[in-house]
C-alpha cells in the first residue's frame, strides 16, 4: 500500500486556499505536508469560509498556488493518488495548474484517482461524507482542515 492522499480546501470554485498531502509507503504514513495558499486576489466565498473557517486574513501573506506547487509536485509525481470525492480535488489541482501554465501530464498520475467515496459507497456505507466514513471506521477527524482530511482519507484507503 504505497500511495499519496490529498485534500484541498477552496476559497472560490476551484481556487485552493489550503492543501494537505499525506504520503504512505508500504502501509505507513511517512510524510505529511500542509500549506495555506493565497487564492487569486485573495477572494473568498462566504460559503467556503463557513465550511472551513479560513479567511482572507489567514492567506493574505501565504504563497500562491504556483509557489506551493513544487512541494505538491514532489509528493504527487509518479504516485497513486487518493482523495475523498476524487473528482473535486483532481479538478482543483488540474484547473489550478492550468491557470498557472503548469502541465498536468508532467505529474504522470492517473487521469482518475482512487476515491474513498466510491470505495465506501461500494461497501454499502451511507452516507459517504468523509465525516460519516470516519465515524463508521473510528478514525479521528478535524473535518475541513486539509491535513486532517488527507490523513483520514489515507487511513480510510488503508482500511478498504
Amino acid at each position: 500500500m504505497t500511495f499519496t492522499a490529498i485534500d484541498f480546501e477552496t476559497a472560490t470554485a476551484f481556487h485552493p486556499c489550503s492543501v494537505g498531502i499525506v504520503t504512505v509507503e508500504n502501509g505507513i504514513i511517512v510524510d505529511e505536508f500542509v500549506s495555506l495558499i493565497k487564492p487569486p486576489n485573495n477572494l473568498y466565498s462566504p460559503f467556503t469560509i463557513q465550511v472551513h473557517g479560513i479567511y482572507p486574513r489567514d492567506t493574505v501573506n501565504a504563497k500562491s498556488f504556483a509557489q506551493v506547487y513544487p512541494e505538491i509536485q514532489k509528493r504527487l509525481q509518479n504516485r497513486v493518488i487518493v482523495a475523498h470525492n476524487e473528482s473535486f480535488d483532481r479538478n482543483v489541482l488540474a484547473k489550478s495548474m492550468a491557470l498557472y501554465g503548469l502541465d498536468y501530464a508532467d505529474l504522470n498520475i492517473a487521469s482518475r484517482w482512487e476515491c474513498t467515496v466510491k470505495i465506501y459507497k461500494s461497501k454499502g456505507l451511507k452516507p459517504t461524507k468523509l465525516s460519516d466514513c470516519c465515524r463508521e471506521m473510528n478514525i479521528s477527524l478535524n473535518h475541513h482542515e486539509a491535513l486532517s482530511d488527507a490523513r483520514a482519507c489515507a487511513k480510510l484507503y488503508l482500511l478498504k
